[in-house]
């Protein structure tokens, strides 16, 4: 037990001092747990970062349910999660109240956080582009996912997107693999810390829940049954990081008119302003929509899937991952999601925030210092908040 606490207590102090989105994470958790506390060695901690990057879902809170796993069992795998999610969370949630009760007025200060958003997602994109784009056929698959994703805005349509680009890659892109850029010589059972029954059953659960939640929420048309299947899904078919979820979120909320976008975007400015993982914008949405028991849900939703992956997965991986077919698939879905995220910043992103030159101006001013500078997003916060008042 005293393991189990020690992994909690490690996790929420570092889920009240990792800000700087995915990347930043992934160095606290280095220096944390392979330098600081020699919790796991250098080879090991590269390979759960690989197979994390691959995964669906978000790679940080992933790589520290891994890490809190290993030290703990699962039941150090939930609490790291716990640990680590908890202060975005609770910090979302009460913004979240704050908005709804109207407490926080309509100030300058609230468009400023949607200008914030402008420019943290194109940033997120120019950062994706070098990693998600290498050839011609990267660039067509890119434009041809944003052009259906602006043309046919609904969520059916980006999930539709990243299926066909991984049924492409799957059947037409084979590539060869070099065993060197597996790691290979690591040893596979590091990465089985979980049996391989157990895992077979976070699988089918993953997929079960999937298949059964759409079907659940159509039958009963139930407000909370709704939030938990847009939110899982959510989880389950975002690659790319936690930017990428934007998109997802915001076809079940805002297009299906549970939420405006002005409430969206405010929403996704106020979670670059808070360390931890960027997943918790959904405890923001689901206060928004259902209150505190629809916060819970929501979170509980957009993570589910990365415990069942994580959980299923790993003991399956180098054999899954030697598969050509597979790696031509997951290579491929990186530009169709990036379409996505492209097409969400040019709608609703752009088109609901900008309003005149000087909003331009102040957009690309924060994306300046964030891309070109990295200057930490809670200081691009605080300077789209003040600049607002420029006007």
């Amino acid at each position: 037990m005293h393991g189990s606490w020690e992994v909690f207590l490690t996790f929420l102090k570092l889920g009240m001092i990792s800000f700087g989105g995915p990347i930043a994470h992934i160095a606290y958790f280095h220096t944390e747990f392979v330098k600081k506390k020699l919790w796991i060695k250098e080879d090991l901690f590269n390979e759960l970062l690989a197979v994390c990057q691959m995964l669906p879902g978000p790679a940080s809170s992933q790589m520290g349910i891994s890490i809190g796993t290993i030290r703990a069992g699962w039941k150090g795998g939930i609490l790291a999660w716990i640990g680590f999610t908890l202060p975005s969370a609770l910090l979302l949630f009460v913004f979240a109240i704050l908005v709804k009760s109207n407490a926080i007025p309509d100030l300058k200060w609230v468009h400023g956080l949607k200008l914030v958003a402008c420019a943290v997602i194109a940033q997120a994109v120019c950062s994706m582009w070098g990693n998600s784009v290498k050839d011609l056929k990267g660039i067509v698959l890119c434009l041809a996912a944003a052009f259906v994703s602006v043309f046919f805005r609904n969520v059916y349509s980006q999930i539709l997107v990243i299926l066909v680009s991984a049924f492409l890659g799957f059947f037409f892109m084979e590539r060869k693999i070099d065993p060197k850029d597996l790691g290979a010589g690591q040893s596979s059972s590091s990465l089985g810390f979980i049996p391989t029954q157990k895992a077979l059953v976070c699988l089918l659960t993953f997929f079960f829940l999937l298949i059964l939640l759409p079907f659940m929420d159509f039958l009963y048309k139930d407000p909370l049954l709704q939030l938990a299947d847009g939110f899982y899904r959510s989880g389950a078919l975002v690659f790319g990081g936690g930017h990428v979820v934007l998109p997802l979120l915001e076809g079940e909320t805002v297009q299906k008119g549970i939420l405006s976008s002005e409430v969206f975007l405010v929403g996704y400015g106020a979670a670059q302003a808070v360390p931890g993982p960027m997943f918790t914008f959904a405890t923001f949405l689901g206060g928004m929509i259902q209150g505190g028991k629809g916060a819970i849900l929501a979170t509980i939703s957009i993570f589910l899937p990365s415990f069942l992956l994580v959980f299923g997965v790993f003991p399956f991986w180098q054999r899954i991952r030697m598969h050509p077919r597979v790696e031509a698939a997951l290579t491929t879905i990186q530009p169709a999601v990036l379409g996505i995220l492209l097409a969400a910043l040019y709608d609703p992103v752009l088109v609901s925030t900008i309003r005149s030159g000087l909003d331009s101006m102040i957009v690309l001013v924060l994306f300046v210092l964030s891309f070109f500078f990295q200057v930490p997003s809670w200081i691009i916060v605080l300077v789209g908040i003040f600049s607002t008042f420029l006007s």
